[in-house]
């Protein structure tokens, strides 16, 4: 995490919490209970003001928090002129109301955030497909560059439709982390010759979400076979090559994509000698045919060519943006399923069918609002909305400290008509205290090993 990473970091903390806690305090506030503090983090207070319900409203110096102190027997007496206004008094199913509205907060935010990323719409890369890695699980299933992936299917049946390669993308980490498969409905780049495809993602269960996994996945975009930039004084300036040229084969082998390129410039080597190229390029509307000869290098004990230029263009990009009713629906199914996705990927967690190191921490979250803040308001605008339902997922799990915690105290106390003996809280608590430490170390671990790493 950068400094420039902090401010829309701790920007994304203070909205997401006031957010969950105003749930809660408005619910509160509904049900006729008294509200003493709502508080954005902890500690030493830095800021402070009295509302006209005599609520003290605060700003603390420890933003990673919040918290909204009610009237309550359980953390001292309560006045008898205003025992009707302590939590504890309420019905059962207001206090239930109350602790699931944080939760609530937190997903209609999220909706509404979806939403509006839906309505201002986002020009984004085409999910048009470039020359599969070598090996990979994309060459495998017979994937090409040119191919246009349209729809995606986990068993061929129920399909979605893909409008972009990062909803690709997207599909394709889900299936990997619920160790699924994907079966990918393609066409040409102009839309003819359907068929469906099966990528074996199942096969990559449990992996960590790394770029070595994405590199085996093999799924790139299509780009053009362009020379966008020539280092002056490298072996392709000295070939002749100039920024602009468009490739259209080498050795009598047509080029299709920037991928392709890429690949056979780094293989062309005989031994330890670099074997010269007859290239047929485009200038200015002109065919023209190079001698290349690439200068070889050795980089982590592998020796490959290179050409010491840059290659490739910007992948097609489309616009896409709904009207009002359908942004409504589409930030209601994308929150539900991110929700379902969420809770499937920490049960395969739990019992060991996938990846510790999916979890993410602080660091990482950092890092994401940084580079999304840095890309625009749109895709903070998305950021915000998955961290706000991650927060909405880990609120409702079942751990004491946690709403979902106490919502199962008062299921408990439906179901039997008592609640929870306090003995047993206490133990709850000390228990849900240690698992959530574990889980926070075991993020943050994971962030500095991905960071050391990288």
């Amino acid at each position: 995490m950068s400094l420039a990473d902090l401010p829309p970091f701790l920007f994304a903390v203070a909205v997401l919490i006031a957010v969950h806690e105003w749930g809660h305090y408005r619910m509160a506030r509904a049900c006729g209970v008294k509200v003493l503090r709502f508080s954005i983090g902890f500690g030493h207070v830095l800021w402070r003001r009295i509302g006209r319900d005599g609520t003290e409203f605060t700003l603390s110096a420890l933003p990673l928090g919040g918290y909204v102190r009610m009237l309550d027997e359980r953390d001292g007496p309560v006045p008898v002129q205003q025992r009707d206004q302590a939590f504890g008094q309420r019905p059962l199913r207001q206090r239930a109301a109350i602790v699931a509205a944080g939760p609530a907060a937190n997903w209609l935010l999220a909706i509404a955030l979806f939403a509006v990323v839906a309505w201002l719409g986002s020009e984004v890369p085409k999910a048009l497909l470039g020359t599969p890695a070598a090996g990979s699980l994309a060459e495998r299933a017979g994937l090409q560059a040119g191919d246009w992936v349209r729809a995606v299917s986990p068993d061929g049946q129920q399909w979605q439709d893909v409008e972009s390669l990062p909803a690709l993308s997207a599909a394709v980490i889900r299936a990997q982390a619920l160790g699924e498969g994907l079966v990918l409905n393609v066409t040409d780049a102009k839309g003819h010759g359907p068929r469906s495809v099966k990528l074996d993602i199942e096969r990559l269960a449990g992996r960590a979400p790394d770029a070595g996994l994405l590199a085996e996945i093999g799924l790139n975009p299509l780009q053009e076979p362009l020379i966008s930039r020539v280092t002056p004084g490298g072996a392709g300036a000295r070939a002749g090559l100039e920024a602009g040229d468009r490739v259209l084969s080498i050795d009598g082998r047509t080029v299709r994509d920037a991928g392709q390129l890429r690949d056979a410039i780094r293989g062309a080597r005989d031994g330890e000698q670099p074997r010269p190229m007859a290239w047929r390029i485009e200038r200015g509307g002109q065919v023209m045919e190079l001698d290349v000869v690439p200068r070889l290098v050795r980089e982590s004990g592998a020796t490959f060519a290179r050409l010491e230029v840059f290659i490739g263009s910007a992948p097609e990009r489309v616009l896409i943006s709904r009207g009002f009713v359908d942004g409504l629906w589409a930030g209601a199914v994308q929150s539900w399923d991110m929700a379902a996705t969420t809770l499937r990927l920490l049960g395969r967690i739990l019992v060991g069918e996938a990846s510790l190191k999916n979890l993410s921490g602080p660091l990482a979250i950092a890092d994401y609002a940084g580079q999304s803040a840095r890309a625009g308001i749109t895709p903070f605008l998305d950021f915000l909305a998955r961290i706000s339902m991650s927060l909405v997922v880990l609120n409702l799990l079942p751990l004491p400290m946690l709403d979902g915690g106490h919502l199962m105290y008062h299921l408990f106390e439906g179901l039997s008509g008592r609640p929870v003996p306090e003995w047993w809280q206490r133990q709850l608590q000390r228990a849900g205290a240690l698992i959530l430490m574990l889980m926070m170390a075991l993020a943050l671990s994971n962030d500095l090993v991905a960071r050391f790493a990288g």
